[in-house]
């Protein structure tokens, strides 16, 4: 019989390279191991104030109402749509992928009118088919994602949130996959709430989910504001109560602001994670780390194709971390990654729905975004591909990626 006293076996050290979650940051994980601190003592609010203002300078805003979410990138997503929509609100919903398809679910159960247009898998909307979708169907919210990890697809905003004001529409946008490795720029593209999460391109673990609100998003939330009774202020509620206690953003922004009035017990150690995070990027700099993760990408998708692979999508507007490969004909798509993960310690990913066991996906993003984990994931690939027999010039995706670099100049 196992003694159920006895150490459990260490975690196995893997290079990360799927869509994500990814290796953290080393400066991350020690900032995760700090001290644990009780929730109101000042300094834990300091650090609640410190993060807030870090993580303005990663949305790029000057928002208020920006702070984290105590859950995973999706605990973000969910505040977000349920603390926005009340039952009969009507969104709508561009469907990229899997991701599009999720936010639409979330909308739904949070009991909204949910329109969903899509794109073929691959493909990314134009702002006139998101206007005139915009015209077509009156949303309360226009809800997508910027970078859809199922296809590696990444959905030009520029011009979003100004098509959005102009026709009276909130715009909410799911940038897990994006902030930090592709430009984001909430104030400059006026968009009223963005989420995010850790374990991408921030290179952090996953359980924590920044958020930032507008202005007007923060109007319509604190319409819905009513205190939990334990805690009554004695303040009268307002509108409808939100359909979620702990995803209640009136209720998480009160936590959070002077008020300090108690929701939930602040994951201490996922805070200095965010923190560590949001300092990082900010001391590398918002656009080089997007032109590192542009280079990384770039390198990776020269070398796939130098290994013979095809890449799946639009490549005019694929994301910079994460690229798609087309599975060759004749390969046991899970049983090559299985080789990788064993052999040589690599994960890479596989996707969903349509594009399941068709393209595996590589991600190249936050701590990984460097020279040596792009060369050795290609090297590792080649040698699981010959044997599987599939013709591939010895060292040709490592010289494929090294020309990139060349061609493109080292950060």
């Amino acid at each position: 019989m196992t003694d159920p006293t006895a150490d459990f076996p260490a975690p196995p050290t893997r290079l990360l390279m799927g869509p994500g979650p990814v290796n953290a940051d080393p400066r991350v994980q020690l900032a995760q191991a700090s001290a644990l601190v009780g929730q109101f003592d000042p300094w834990m609010t300091d650090t609640m104030n410190q993060t807030a203002g870090l993580l303005r300078g990663v949305f790029a805003t000057a928002n208020e109402a920006t702070f984290v979410v105590d859950g995973t990138s999706r605990a973000g997503i969910e505040a977000a749509l349920v603390s926005l929509l009340e039952p009969g609100d009507r969104v709508l919903v561009p469907v990229l992928g899997r991701f599009g398809l999720l936010l639409a679910e979330i909308a739904e159960r949070a009991g909204a009118v949910v329109t969903t247009i899509h794109r073929p898998w691959g493909e990314v909307f134009t702002p006139d088919e998101v206007e005139a979708a915009v015209l077509q169907h009156r949303p309360k919210l226009l809800a997508l994602v910027q970078a859809d990890t199922s296809t590696t697809m990444l959905q030009p905003l520029a011009e979003i949130g100004d098509l959005c004001h102009r026709h009276g529409v909130l715009s909410y946008v799911d940038a897990t996959a994006s902030i930090g490795g592709n430009p984001l720029h909430t104030d400059d593209w006026r968009l009223d709430v963005v989420t995010a999460g850790l374990q991408k391109c921030l290179g952090g673990p996953s359980g924590a989910a920044p958020i930032t609100l507008s202005p007007a998003a923060v109007d319509v939330i604190r319409a819905r504001r009513h205190v939990e009774a334990g805690i009554s202020d004695g303040s009268a509620g307002r509108g409808l109560r939100i359909g979620s206690n702990y995803f209640d953003l009136a209720m998480i922004m009160d936590y959070w602001g002077e008020q300090r009035l108690n929701h939930h017990t602040e994951a201490a150690t996922l805070l200095y994670a965010t923190r560590e995070c949001a300092r990082l990027l900010l001391a590398e700099g918002v656009p080089r780390a997007a032109q590192r993760h542009a280079l990384h990408g770039g390198a990776m998708a020269a070398g796939l194709v130098g290994l013979g692979l095809d890449l799946f999508g639009d490549q005019a507007h694929r994301m910079a971390n994460v690229v798609a490969a087309r599975i060759p004909a004749g390969v046991d798509g899970e049983d090559f990654r299985r080789e990788l993960l064993v052999d040589y310690g690599i994960e890479i990913g596989t996707s969903f729905g349509p594009l399941a066991g068709t393209v595996w996906r590589i991600g190249v993003m936050g701590w990984n975004a460097r020279r040596d984990a792009v060369l050795v994931t290609l090297a590792a690939m080649e040698q699981v591909l010959r044997r599987r027999g599939v013709p591939v010039e010895p060292g040709a995706g490592g010289r494929a990626a090294r020309r990139h670099y060349d061609e493109a100049g080292a950060l």
